[in-house]
């Protein structure tokens, strides 16, 4: 009986494709990662020309660290990129039910509308978005919106929560409504429902759609350079400014530092989508 669940023996031609298969697989991990690797190898080269490996050293990370500019730069993109990704996510949570329970007039146009930043060039938007905040005035004061953190967090809420909101409702596309009405007849209310049914199914999509908006304003460049100003500097616009010289270790570590956040934060956002046991049970 053992003989039957054997597998059959692979030929020439099956060897060869599984061996073209894995150089391919192989080859493009190698181009997805290997600027990774370089990039944190390289923020140790004790060379500021960072071109021949000269010796291992930590000094940069030293500079980077006590560099007012880039450290006053990098706290701001922090601020930005959570306060963006709490209003985000709310807003994408809100639009991601609105569009997977409700049924209304011009749904489609409206889903179509609302995934419109998505769709459109990032240039295109941030040119929109300099427009937009230029002709903002309060009548009868003539008051502008000022080019600082809050115009960038706004450009950066407009852009982000359309992926919130298409996260979440491709992850609410396979909940069972079956579940909703049974709370309902054993006498929950629309609060119990949605806290205790529908929120823990949808809460992987929340932390998917959550980490993206956060990783998408964080290392945003061209919408943050139009509604930036001239007293408004963010992580990537000032490493795009120490790059136009040189790329020198010290921008190498900066980087690294900002990979290893968003590693970590990925670690995290996966421990949350992981499914609970007691659940499972």
């Amino acid at each position: 009986m053992l003989e039957m669940f054997k597998r059959a023996p692979q030929g020439p031609l099956d060897y060869s494709r599984r061996l073209w298969l894995r150089f391919f697989a192989a080859a493009i991990f190698v181009l997805l990662y290997l600027p990774i690797f370089t990039l944190v190898i390289f923020s140790f080269n004790d060379s500021k020309r960072n071109v021949v490996w000269r010796g291992f050293t930590t000094k940069y990370y030293e500079k980077a660290w006590n560099n007012d500019s880039l450290i006053e730069a990098f706290v701001n993109s922090i601020t930005i990129a959570v306060a963006s990704t709490i209003v985000s996510t709310i807003l994408g949570a809100m639009i991601a039910i609105l569009l997977w329970r409700f049924r209304f007039p011009f749904k489609a146009a409206y889903e179509g509308f609302m995934a419109l930043p998505i769709v459109i060039p990032e240039i295109c938007m941030g040119v929109a978005m300099l427009a937009f905040f230029s002709r903002v005035t309060g009548y009868p004061t003539g008051w502008m919106w000022p080019f600082n953190l809050s115009a960038i967090t706004a450009a950066h809420i407009a852009f982000t929560f359309p992926f919130v909101a298409i996260v979440i409702r491709a992850r609410m596309a396979g909940f069972n409504r079956e579940l909703e009405e049974a709370s309902k007849d054993l006498g929950a209310n629309e609060w119990q429902t949605f806290w205790n049914v529908i929120f823990p199914y949808m809460r992987p999509g929340v932390v998917a759609g959550a980490l993206l908006a956060f990783t998408l304003s964080l290392d945003d460049f061209v919408i943050t350079f139009f509604t930036s100003g001239p007293d408004t500097l963010t992580f990537p616009v000032k490493v795009y400014s120490m790059v136009r010289f040189s790329v020198t270790p010290e921008v190498n570590a900066a980087s690294t530092i900002l990979v290893i956040i968003t590693v970590v934060l990925t670690l995290i956002a996966m421990r949350l989508q992981a499914p609970d046991k007691t659940e499972v049970a």
